[in-house]
């Protein structure tokens, strides 16, 4: 027998998820070329900014070459056009040019200095594009499987992906709540009976495939806004410290996902609670020492304990032992539950805590 009290329990659900990268970027070449070498070793981390692949620089250079060439020109083509305009304007007082060559003088002026802008403009393009042959990682993460080989034709058409860079730490845990429990924790919020968190401070606690309890918590840091049609569950996500690198993505794991608190709930022993076609209940010892049948609400279960929400009383004397010499209306000599009674009840020996 043991005597339950009402506490506050924190709420807890045990759902399947699965890891994915925080961040994923697709290293793509951005110009054509020939690409000459990869710069890192498959499968490492890399930082934002390290250079991964290395394409042919030469045409690219060549192109740099004739546009620093063409600025040249047009920067001497500027400088004739203005010394001409110069010129014209100094004889127009003395009425030795028309205005109409003024005029001309002023519009060539004009179009070669807007011709040194687009020639300026050329160059920086070629100079970008040089820097392009150079492919460097746009984020810091772990780099992935080379997907075109040396001596390949990159960029012809398409940016052509190389490979894959994806931050891990920290990590996403993606899993699904149905929508039905959720409109039933907001009602049980709105009643007083539990307590819910914050979304951006429920707690996440993973469990491994092989079983293993991850060593680091998580936050719970999105919960979307509408129900999938297809399961009628909400997209919850968690962001999970990964410093290690051991969660990988792809992975499922379990999610332990604490929601807030029972605000009034009693834990009671697996052997104690029982049911049947009406659903659950437990034997209790009444004052009179007498056994009473007490429906509960239970749907919760941890450890060896079930949660019971509702039909249990402070300071009930609950039978955890001897269940099937107890029946209703009977007279009992209720002993305190230990483990040496759950010895004697799994025996051929009669246990203490029943008739």
């Amino acid at each position: 027998m043991i005597t339950v009290h009402a506490a506050p329990i924190p709420l807890t659900r045990e759902l399947v998820g699965r890891l994915s990268a925080t961040r994923v970027a697709d290293v793509r070449a951005r110009v054509a070329g020939i690409l000459l070498k990869r710069l890192y070793q498959e499968g490492t981390d890399v930082k934002q900014g390290q250079p991964l692949f290395q394409i042919d620089p030469a045409p690219l250079k060549a192109a740099l070459d004739a546009a620093t060439a063409a600025l040249a020109q047009a920067q001497a083509t500027a400088t004739n056009a203005h010394v001409a305009a110069q010129r014209t304007r100094d004889l127009v007082p003395g009425g030795l040019v028309s205005r109409s060559d003024l005029d001309n003088a002023q519009a060539t002026e004009r179009s070669s200095a807007a011709a040194v802008q687009q020639a300026q403009a050329n160059v920086e393009a070629a100079r970008i594009n040089l820097g392009y042959a150079r492919v460097t990682a746009p984020i810091a993460g772990r780099a992935g499987q080379q997907a075109v080989t040396e001596g390949a034709l990159v960029g012809q058409g398409t940016a052509t992906l190389l490979t894959t860079v994806e931050q891990l730490d920290p990590i996403y845990a993606n899993f699904d709540q149905p929508a039905v429990e959720v409109e039933r924790l907001r009602r049980s919020q709105s009643s007083g009976d539990i307590t819910l968190v914050q979304p951006n401070k429920a707690v996440v606690q993973l469990t491994l495939p092989d079983g293993t309890p991850y060593g680091r918590s998580g936050l719970l840091d999105f919960s979307d806004v509408s129900v999938d049609p297809t399961t009628g569950a909400v997209a919850l996500r968690a962001l999970v410290p990964n410093p290690d690198e051991q969660l990988l993505p792809g992975m499922y794991v379990n999610v332990r996902l604490t929601l807030g608190t029972l605000n009034h709930a009693y834990l009671v022993p697996t052997a104690a609670l029982q049911r049947d076609a009406d659903g659950p209940y437990v034997l209790a010892v009444g004052s009179d020492d007498k056994v009473l049948q007490k429906r509960v609400v239970s749907d919760t279960s941890r450890s060896q304990n079930w949660i019971v929400t509702g039909g249990l009383n402070d300071g009930d004397r609950i039978i955890v032992t001897g269940i099937p010499s107890a029946r209703p209306g009977a007279t009992v000599v209720a002993v305190p539950y230990s483990t040496q009674n759950e010895t004697a009840a799994n025996s051929d020996e009669p246990a203490p805590a029943h008739p």
